[in-house]
């Protein structure tokens, strides 16, 4: 077999569950985008307008605080009874965004066909300008219909091309999960390890009964070649080892004669001290 192919199948046998996952995924995406129910979107615009000149900044403020109203029930209601949907079917199919620079509110409305879409953000439009105008004196602002929605020509979703991407993309992570868990069935099971801290066993220290007379034997051992001097060393008694017994013999003459002298000068001494005291006399 060609070094190619043998590359080819070991990448077969590797990565097989994601090439099987991801066109499962986008087939996936895709028949749920045919068979999903569409949804269309509408956008109703509504602006504020300060009654006094100079006051942008006052109807910014108003326009975010009234942008948080569009889904509360003192708006709803009274759209409710023009649409002909029930508070909370339009409090799930309307809702408003407004921008950090400019009064604007943006109603928008979503249905099942374009016409009630547009309904929908229009008459929620409608109702937060009345609610809203009700208290301009106090306020200082007022909302005034800037833009009324248009029928939109294509549904928002859902979308072929996007649902295709979600599919496989989650394709590709379910194929690399079934890849980590095959890989993790196939390492082969490391050999038994000995716990941390476990090692040889240690020895066992001899009882001090037995330590003293070997450390006594080793210091005996130690001062024995000490106290033997070498031949012709002279050592502590002033004698020479390692002599011949005729040496011996002639140093202990020598010794002797020298002890005798020693004795005779120390007797011929008293006696001298005699004659000398009797002459005095």
């Amino acid at each position: 077999m060609s070094e190619p192919r043998r590359s080819v199948r070991s990448l077969a046998r590797r990565w097989w569950p994601v090439v099987l996952a991801v066109p499962l995924g986008a087939a996936a995406g895709a028949g749920y985008a045919v068979v999903a129910h569409p949804s269309y979107a509408a956008n109703s615009y509504v602006i504020v307008v300060p009654e006094n000149q100079g006051e942008a900044a006052t109807a910014i403020n108003f326009a975010q605080a009234y942008g948080r109203l569009a889904g509360q029930p003192q708006v709803l209601a009274a759209a409710a009874a023009e649409t002909g949907h029930s508070r909370a079917e339009l409090e799930a199919l309307v809702h408003g965004t407004t921008s950090p620079d400019a009064p604007m509110i943006e109603i928008t409305g979503t249905g099942a066909r374009p016409q009630e879409a547009v309904r929908a953000a229009d008459a929620v439009a409608r109702s937060l300008v009345a609610f809203a105008n009700t208290s301009n004196k106090e306020t200082g602002v007022r909302l005034v219909p800037l833009a009324a929605a248009a029928e939109p020509d294509k549904p928002t979703t859902p979308s072929a091309q996007l649902d295709v991407a979600v599919g496989g993309a989650a394709g590709v992570l379910i194929g690399a999960l079934v890849m980590m868990t095959r890989r993790r069935g196939t390492e082969p099971v490391p050999d038994a390890v000995a716990p941390p801290g476990t090692g040889p066993a240690p020895t066992t220290p001899r009882p001090r009964t037995e330590e003293a007379p070997a450390r006594a034997a080793e210091a005996a051992a130690e001062q024995a070649p000490a106290e033997q001097s070498p031949p012709g060393q002279p050592v502590a008694d002033g004698t020479s080892a390692g002599k011949t017994p005729a040496e011996k013999t002639a140093a202990g003459k020598a010794s002797a004669e020298k002890t005798g002298a020693e004795k005779t000068g120390a007797e011929k001494a008293p006696a001298k001290e005699k004659s000398a005291a009797g002459s005095g006399r």
